[in-house]
């Protein structure tokens, strides 16, 4: 990812809430809400991003940065892996924040805050603290009604919980994580670590970002708009003959099968086949066969230094000018252009994931 895509997504952020720290003193502080079952990585992924970044060497000092996880009790709060953090501040003053990360966790298990918590929140985006929803702490800002009108950046696996919960909202489920103003949403993950880099280099510095991923053992930093790696297609889809259909086409990519040869396969007609696919996903079997494929070349573009050729063939597809046309038809530019321009370009990609398998 280039540094000047970080650069300038970390600069979309708000920075209202807190004038900016004296020399002397932090330059980027931090409180952390954990919801009831919070899910550690993503806690544990930021904060450590965050540690790393406040001092040299590995003595941990908060000097650059300050933490803090707060609570409106001081009783621990367990994760969903049963492990148990005890708070280390009340709810002060919001203002006196750079950011409030909300740590989400499992859904459908109770309460994940109190009320008080939840009002001091609102009170935090009253004052324009910038506020942080990682891995399902979309859902509780969503809930406290303070993502109206904001793009929110949800894991694909919560996708369909998401729209089902709140069905005026728009999510999105093919980005690591997603920049609005204010209001800042991440999938959870590995993009959590991405997100503290982009955080840590616009506050403190870029040296000392890539310093927190090295110490780590992190690769590059990835842009909020680079795709979530794409999950099994079939996930969601209830007709179990489409579902063994998609299924081996996930797992025919390289050398794709003829539509009559899947149809046997599951056990149906050609003709019987099309019909399921419309039916379920919209489209016809070999328009989402196709589509498949090129998804996979453009993460394959993304991720890899492979040659346009060779990645032509690893996507089922012969002839390296066909593939650049049928890649051009789909996503508005070649995949050469895509190369070259990087993932930013991922903007036109359509959400094939978004719009059709999870639905």
């Amino acid at each position: 990812m280039r540094i000047m895509e970080r650069t300038e997504a970390a600069r979309a952020v708000g920075t209202a809430g807190k004038a900016p720290a004296a020399s002397a003193g932090p330059t980027l502080d931090v409180g952390f809400l954990l919801a009831n079952h919070f899910t550690l990585s993503a806690f544990s992924l930021f904060i450590d991003h965050l540690r790393l970044a406040a001092d040299d060497g590995d003595r941990s000092r908060p000097i650059r940065a300050r933490w803090q996880v707060m609570s409106s009790r001081q009783d621990p709060i367990r994760a969903s892996c049963g492990i148990g953090i005890t708070p280390t501040a009340g709810l002060g003053d919001p203002a006196s924040f750079d950011y409030i990360v909300v740590v989400g966790g499992l859904l459908h298990t109770g309460a994940p805050f109190d009320e008080e918590t939840l009002a001091w929140l609102k009170k935090a985006a009253a004052l324009g603290v910038p506020l942080v929803g990682l891995c399902t702490g979309s859902f509780v800002l969503a809930r406290a009604g303070l993502m109206t009108g904001r793009r929110c950046c949800v894991s694909w696996y919560h996708y369909q919980d998401f729209r089902t919960e709140f069905p005026h909202h728009a999510p999105v489920a093919d980005r690591l994580y997603v920049i609005d103003g204010n209001r800042i949403t991440c999938a959870g993950g590995g993009g959590v670590a991405d997100l503290a880099t982009a955080l840590i280099e616009k506050h403190i510095g870029r040296a000392v970002a890539q310093k927190s991923r090295h110490v780590l053992l992190l690769d590059r930093a990835r842009s909020a708009s680079e795709a979530q790696p794409h999950p099994p297609v079939a996930e969601g889809v209830a007709d179990d003959r489409v579902r063994r259909a998609l299924l081996l086409m996930e797992q025919n990519i390289a050398v794709p099968l003829p539509i009559a040869d899947i149809a046997r396969r599951v056990r149906v007609s050609t003709r019987q086949l099309e019909r399921l696919f419309h039916a379920v996903l919209g489209q016809r079997p070999a328009e989402f066969y196709r589509q498949l494929r090129l998804r996979y070349a453009r993460f394959l573009l993304d991720t890899t230094d492979r040659s346009v050729t060779a990645i032509a063939l690893d996507a089922g597809f012969s002839d390296c000018a066909h593939f650049s046309r049928q890649f051009k038809a789909m996503h508005g530019f070649t995949p050469s252009d895509s190369r070259s321009a990087g993932p930013a370009l991922d903007a036109s990609m359509p959400s094939l994931a978004g719009s059709r398998v999870f639905e």
